[in-house]
């Protein structure tokens, strides 16, 4: 048993574009379905989302069948929570709420063993193989992919130094929390907001980093892509079924 090539990383660094979704539901059945659709990826939410370990674990089985790349998004930058996913078996993984090098630099070292890092060694994880693939502990490192969050205005002034840190392969810019941080709770299509999300984009660009978003608002959505963001989140679970489930009452009720 070998250490899997982590097919998400790859097309970061080679400047491919990467459409995805959120999932939410914490069902594995559902996960299992949209892996089967053509997204190159799916995130794992545990931050807002009742994903727990045997839920994220169940998921990541389901999608192991297809071509779709997972990523999971711990509840918060936390050293245990880290671990317990890397150990899970996540090999990309987006932390939430990151406003300065200093806590960058920290959620990187939670993904690093020692001496470069902190995370605690088993050798007999499921990512491991359960103890199969006996080389894991010395190859797992150059297969990992950490993308940071940046949801505050706070992260927006520190994004240059943030972006920097070494072992962060991405910036994910938050725009639900940056609206809320700028005082407009709730409306993320704010053209103050949209214009700071913007104005990240090209400091990313010249920075030569790959840059995430998401957003359940398809024509911004479009926009995004047509711009050139490397990984677009394009919908949550939730907002597909719900919008398929209304849409085709009303189109129904309207005959």
């Amino acid at each position: 048993m070998q250490t899997r090539t982590n097919r998400f990383k790859q097309a970061l660094q080679q400047g491919r574009q990467q459409l995805g979704f959120f999932s939410t539901l914490g069902s594995s059945t559902l996960t299992e379905l949209f892996a089967g659709c053509g997204f190159d990826w799916i995130l794992l939410d545990t931050e807002h989302s009742p994903n727990d370990m045997p839920e994220v674990i169940a998921q990541l089985q389901a999608m192991a069948a297809f071509d779709v790349s997972a990523i999971v998004r711990p509840a918060w930058s936390d050293m245990v929570l880290v671990k317990r996913l890397l150990d899970a078996g996540a090999q990309t993984l987006l932390i939430p709420s990151v406003q300065s090098a200093e806590e960058a630099q920290a959620a990187i070292s939670y993904t690093r063993y020692p001496p470069q890092g902190l995370r605690g060694v088993s050798g007999s994880s499921r990512a491991a193989g359960y103890g199969l693939n006996t080389s894991y502990l010395k190859t797992i490192t150059p297969e990992l992919c950490v993308i940071v969050q940046i949801e505050t205005r706070q992260g927006l002034r520190n994004l240059e130094s943030i972006a920097a840190v070494e072992g962060v392969d991405a910036v994910f810019i938050g725009p639900a929390d940056l609206a809320a941080d700028m005082g407009h709770l709730g409306n993320g299509q704010h053209p103050e907001v949209q214009a700071a999300v913007d104005d990240a984009f090209a400091r990313l660009k010249a920075l030569g980093k790959p840059a995430g978003y998401l957003t359940v608002n398809e024509e911004e959505a479009q926009r995004r892509i047509a711009q050139g963001i490397a990984m677009v989140g394009v919908a949550t679970d939730t907002s597909i079924i719900t919008r398929g489930a209304q849409g085709l009452l009303q189109r129904l009720a309207a005959r």
